[in-house]
């Protein structure tokens, strides 16, 4: 069954068990892109409803003072917990889904050009979802805050294996939202329709041409990383332990070379958003559109080089 479906298919599908069974592992096997968009958001839906819910618990112990609703280890974990799930696993998804659907149709292109890719790429979502969440029934939700800052994270401080699925759990987000940039900027680049240069691309579609560059650059840094941890932990390395002559500040510069850029990866896609919607209700055409597609792309190249201020407190010499 294609991305065209029509009532009648669906609802024959629906009824004939046969026929429903071929449409769910349709779907579940697919590479269209409209259908791995619409499985990004309903997976971002899934765990919008789970983040909501552990913010809740938090929202609730500090609904009045002195209360004990919640131990503080339990808060310590529902706060990084809620934390990652809403950047990893709601926000991101929620940007690829949306680029994979519309970016294609604005270019011209049949799909993303590599389905497969593609499909793998969404699938890194749920599998790294179910890793961050199963470590509360295997020891204990990690409780080191969503950034992990070292050397709380280390086996020394956070002996359970919750530090260990989360890294894990990234690491393979991380695989997922790298698949997704090199698709799309695979796509763009070669797909594009007759006559559709690239100063005529529209913005939505620049904008997350130049995202998928800022994911390119900034991913990579954040599995490094985790590599990182994971070998600290697991094989007695000593990255970020000062007693084995670690530093902890070097999670911090390579971390936030990550946190900064990931800030711009989950704004620009709004940007991208509102520059669609405005010249439409508007009936204009959108004012500056060089300025605007230059712009994004200043953003992204500053963005990979600013996160000293996010360390102003760790202690370094001037």
């Amino acid at each position: 069954m294609n991305g065209t479906t029509t009532i009648a298919e669906f609802r024959e599908a629906v009824l004939d068990p046969a026929k429903r069974r071929h449409y769910q592992l349709a779907w579940l096997s697919t590479v269209d892109h409209k259908r791995i968009a619409v499985l990004y958001m309903l997976t971002a839906l899934v765990f919008f409803i789970i983040g909501g819910v552990e913010a809740l618990f938090m929202r609730l112990q500090l609904a009045v003072p002195n209360n004990h609703f919640l131990q503080p280890d339990t808060f310590n974990q529902l706060f990084t917990m809620h934390g990652t799930t809403m950047i990893f696993l709601v926000v991101m998804p929620v940007v690829f889904g949306l680029a994979n659907y519309v970016l294609p149709l604005q270019i011209g292109a049949r799909d993303m050009a590599f389905p497969r890719l593609n499909a793998f790429g969404f699938w890194c979502v749920p599998l790294g979802g179910i890793l961050l969440h199963f470590s509360v029934l295997a020891g204990g939700a990690p409780a080191v805050g969503w950034f992990s800052y070292a050397p709380l994270s280390e086996t020394p401080y956070s002996s359970s294996p919750g530090v260990d699925y989360w890294a894990v759990a990234l690491f393979v987000l991380g695989i997922g939202s790298i698949s997704f940039a090199i698709n799309t900027i695979a796509t763009v680049i070669s797909l594009r329709g007759p006559g559709m240069t690239m100063r005529r691309l529209p913005l939505f579609t620049w904008i997350n041409f130049v995202n998928a560059f800022i994911i390119i650059f900034a991913l990579p840094v954040l599995n490094a990383n985790l590599a990182m941890i994971l070998i600290d932990r697991q094989l007695q390395g000593h990255f970020f332990l000062p007693i084995g002559g670690g530093s902890p500040v070097l999670w911090q510069h390579i971390f936030w070379a990550f946190g900064h850029p990931e800030v711009y990866i989950m704004a620009l896609p709004a940007f991208a958003i509102v520059s669609e919607i405005i010249p439409v209700f508007s009936r204009k055409p959108i004012f500056g559109y060089e300025f605007v597609a230059a712009s994004s792309v200043a953003i992204a190249v500053l963005s990979l080089g600013v996160w000293g201020h996010h360390m102003f407190t760790v202690g370094m010499g001037r």
